[in-house]
């Protein structure tokens, strides 16, 4: 699929990678659901990698909330920096771990509709005119708002599909 550019692909092709994310998950007998990934994998089970996804939305939000305010936001994560994302996916695992299954869904759900009421509000214009907002540097708000939504849901529904394949 190719890479949104206006809002109107935006919006659609985040919400149809989100619900083909969920209709997968949801479809899984129960036992493939809870079922440990193999050794090697960062995130062991599907909670983790719906929790990964959430926390990934927090952070969207409050570089959004921090940059609309005319400030720097911490990217991707106070104390860490792009090339210290493994540090950074590691302690999102860490804090997330032990998180139901049932709980990491609920919480996802919430943040990605917390996303799609940002790129609701925008225009075509101030989601893709790059450099129109300081804080995202040289690219576009769409672009911060594809790889939060779109590219990590395919991300996520590739990697759940490869491990319990692999197990």
């Amino acid at each position: 699929m190719a890479r949104p550019k206006s809002k109107e692909e935006l919006k659609l092709q985040s919400t149809e990678n989100y619900f083909k994310l969920i209709e997968f998950v949801e479809q899984l007998e129960q036992e493939d659901q809870q079922a440990e990934f193999p050794e090697g994998y960062l995130n062991r089970n599907i909670s983790d990698v719906l929790c990964h996804l959430h926390q990934w939305h927090l952070m969207m939000l409050e570089w959004y909330r921090t940059g609309m305010k005319g400030e720097k936001p911490d990217m991707p994560a106070k104390g860490y920096t792009w090339k210290t994302l493994p540090d950074l996916n590691r302690e999102i695992w860490e804090q997330y771990r032990d998180t139901p299954l049932d709980e990491a869904k609920s919480m996802l759900h919430s943040s990605f509709a917390d996303l799609q009421y940002i790129i609701d509000k925008h225009t075509d214009e101030e989601l893709f005119e790059k450099k129109r907002y300081p804080w995202t540097g040289s690219t576009s708000l769409g672009a911060y708002l594809i790889s939060a939504t779109s590219s990590h849901y395919d991300w996520a529904l590739k990697l759940i599909k490869k491990c319990l394949k692999n197990r």
